[in-house]
């Protein structure tokens, strides 16, 4: 997200509008320049002396405010992006089918930058028919509407429409102005992707598992909602921040996310295995701890191999579906990345070399992406996130058009 930028902060009256407060934060701490412009109801939770201490800018509500500068129009031609946060059903609707009848629907009218949206209300008005078709027509113009959190809402209630941390709003809105008008490739797709690594249990207390931190797979995670994509995450033990806009299927051993992944991929345009299953499981698990034995030997542990998930999607593959396998090497990955491509019949294969000092658990990568056709993208080292973008470059060019 260049920095500069002026950033519309739209804010409808829902009661997290106090979280918009720590999204205005990060924005301008990264040295942007933010107009906030709230609804009539949003000030009755957060008043407008608290967005303008925080913006360094004027604050209205009104398009009469101000009329001499016609703020109804410049405030969205002049925008760089506009984001709105939190977007009411009410909001959407009005979005939806063009209507203006205050300051903020007014400037969504006139932006022709990029528009995010993240909207947060009560699970039976986002599952609501109409909310869905207003959301469904939003997305097909381009916007960008990142799906609400699960968690508590207001009162007891608790469910699907919760809106998402700030931190991860900003991550992607960081995505969506880096890529500005090009980030809506991916609307309308369902992407499966998986991130971590398995563990496969020893006894109550030892496991078998791997270095994976499952930072790359998140990235592509972020980076596909930030291009308007669909995304269900399925995650395999990490411990990171729930990525804004993507349902998250939490597994644990290689059977488990074998298991979820091929329910997920049912209905996926494009399947990312970014995921480091493990290759073995113990052929016994112990009901209690093994015990060190008294005269200092080891027990012999058995193993089996588990389940080949990327071979089985590569086998199930529909017509027109994407699969994109990964292979992590330590020597020779170019020719074990080939390998494995034809082996596991993917269309593209993300082969990158990794080490006690390399890649895991590390902010940055460089990958090597093989294609079916004898293709191959060098991809230099660098953030995650880029790295997932410059792959998502790679996968979306070979998307059905039509």
């Amino acid at each position: 997200m260049k920095a500069g930028a002026r950033v519309v902060l739209g804010v409808a009256g829902g009661i997290a509008a106090y979280k918009a407060c720590e999204l205005l934060r990060l924005l301008t701490e990264s040295g942007h320049t933010v107009r906030v412009v709230p609804t009539a109801s949003a000030l009755r939770f957060v008043g407008a002396p608290t967005w303008a201490a925080l913006s360094g800018q004027p604050v209205a509500a009104d398009v009469w405010d101000d009329a001499h500068e016609v703020p109804h129009v410049a405030i969205g031609q002049s925008a760089d992006i506009v984001i709105v946060a939190p977007a009411t059903a009410d909001l959407l609707a009005k979005a939806a089918h063009g209507l203006a009848d205050d300051l903020l629907t007014n400037t969504l009218l006139t932006a022709r930058c990029p528009v995010v949206l993240a909207p947060a209300m009560h699970t039976e008005m986002w599952e609501h028919p109409a909310t869905v078709a207003n959301v469904a027509n939003l997305r097909e113009r381009g916007v960008v509407v990142i799906e609400p959190a699960s968690g508590r809402l207001t009162g007891v209630d608790t469910g699907k429409g919760r809106l998402p941390d700030p931190e991860e709003i900003f991550a992607v809105v960081r995505r969506v102005m880096r890529r500005g008008k090009q980030s809506g490739d991916l609307i309308g797709l369902h992407v499966v992707i998986t991130a971590g690594g398995t563990r496969e249990p020893l006894d109550p207390v030892r496991y078998l598992g791997n270095r994976s931190s499952g930072k790359q797979g998140y990235a592509f995670a972020r980076t596909a909602v930030a291009r308007g994509a669909q995304v269900t995450l399925i995650s395999a033990n990490v411990a990171l921040p729930d990525p804004a806009g993507v349902e998250i299927v939490r597994v644990g051993t290689t059977e488990e996310l074998r298991k979820a992944t091929v329910e997920a991929a049912g209905s996926a345009d494009i399947i990312v295995m970014a995921a480091a299953p493990a290759d073995f499981r113990p052929a016994e698990y112990a009901e209690s701890k093994i015990k060190k034995p008294k005269d200092g030997s080891a027990p012999t542990l058995r193993l089996v191999t588990n389940p080949d998930i990327a071979a089985e999607l590569g086998d199930r593959k529909r017509d027109g579906q994407l699969l994109v396998a990964f292979a992590a090497e330590t020597a020779d990955a170019v020719a074990q990345g080939r390998a494995k491509l034809a082996n596991k019949k993917a269309d593209l294969i993300v082969v990158n070399e990794v080490g006690p000092d390399k890649v895991f658990g590390h902010e940055t990568n460089a990958v090597t992406v093989l294609g079916a056709d004898g293709s191959a993208t060098e991809v230099a080292e660098a953030a995650k996130e880029d790295v997932a973008d410059a792959v998502w470059d790679v996968i979306a060019a070979r998307l059905p058009r039509g």
